[in-house]
């Protein structure tokens, strides 16, 4: 697995973000400790194939078993009961989740059609950061003509970063394509 993020993690990004915010402690610098990748599939409450796919779509992705995730409650307007399949997610952590960094990054995003960059409101004031995307297309991994349904995902970056701002300092040295205002 690539770990050609995690070498410039180390290499360059702390020494900046250590001179950048002036941390008396390399301990302090802000750094990202899991990536949460989910896929809401409300239509497989109806059609278990649906959620079969989804599952095996995010699994191509991420190179790890997604957990499917099932309703809490029963909500009678979506005609939910407790108990039905609505998603699945996948939790990245160590080399898996800076490989899918570096693939999110390096090929995915520039990827997508008309891409202007990330948007930079994103963040949850607490350094964490969230990216909607709206097709599993844009992954190289996936065969289009076996693609049943086009859905789109949710990529939640958590870090240690305080604040939004030492996290946006992090994902800007990272290469994150934020853009241009």
């Amino acid at each position: 697995m690539s770990t050609r993020f995690l070498e410039k993690y180390r290499t360059e990004v702390v020494p900046a973000l250590v001179k950048e915010f002036k941390y008396s402690n390399i301990m302090q610098v802000p750094k990202i400790s899991k990536i949460v990748v989910n896929i809401g599939a409300g239509d497989g409450k109806t059609d278990s194939k649906y959620m079969d796919s989804a599952m095996s779509e995010l699994e191509l992705i991420t190179g790890q078993h997604p957990i499917l995730k099932r309703a809490k409650k029963s909500i009678a307007g979506f005609k939910l009961r407790e108990g039905m399949p609505v998603g699945c997610m996948v939790t990245l952590r160590g080399a898996r989740m800076w490989e899918f960094l570096d693939r999110l990054i390096s090929v995915v995003l520039p990827r997508i059609k008309d891409f202007q960059g990330v948007s930079e409101k994103a963040f949850d004031g607490r350094g964490n950061y969230n990216l909607g995307l709206k097709e599993q297309l844009i992954f190289p991994e996936i065969d289009y003509d076996k693609v049943i349904r086009v859905r789109g995902m949710n990529v939640s970056f958590v870090t240690t970063a305080q604040t939004d701002e030492e996290a946006f300092a992090l994902f800007k040295a990272l290469g994150m394509p934020f853009r241009r205002v």
